[in-house]
């Protein structure tokens, strides 16, 4: 094959690749309630898909996430819940202020997309909180008190 249609080949697979994998990704959050990503602070809008969908997720879930916990260490910094790693808190007119940890912390975000899936597969926050607590255990111990 011709030197230039190995590089129209590969500019081809590239293009369909950039359409392909974004369907991919909101395929898999189409049945969660998320909140819009423009809506999210611009340090999670430049984060990975997975930590953008965690913050997604969890800031439009706190019902589910407030009884989730973490088991990052992040007890020691004040959280409460794995959805203390994305909101800090609100104001009286409910504006948030986030939490940058989950940026930087794999734990927080691999429990919130374990909390993502079993949602989707219609698990109860209890039914939830027994996978994250069996999973999660060994990496240390509860934020929630």
């Amino acid at each position: 094959m011709p030197r230039s249609h190995q590089l129209m080949a590969s500019l081809l697979l590239v293009g369909l690749l950039a359409i392909a994998l974004p369907a991919c990704s909101t395929q898999e959050t189409a049945d969660l309630h998320m909140l819009p990503l423009d809506q999210m602070p611009a340090e999670v809008q430049a984060a990975p898909v997975t930590v953008q969908q965690a913050y997604q997720f969890a800031v439009a879930n706190p019902d589910v996430m407030k009884g989730i916990p973490c088991y990052c260490g992040c007890g020691s910094i004040g959280h409460t819940s794995n959805y203390s790693c994305y909101v800090q808190g609100s104001d009286a007119q409910g504006k948030l202020t986030f939490d940058n940890h989950a940026l930087g912390c794999s734990l927080c975000v691999d429990i919130t997309q374990d909390v993502m899936r079993l949602s989707k597969e219609g698990k109860t926050v209890s039914q939830i909180k027994a996978y994250v607590d069996t999973t999660y255990s060994k990496y240390g111990s509860s934020n929630m008190p």
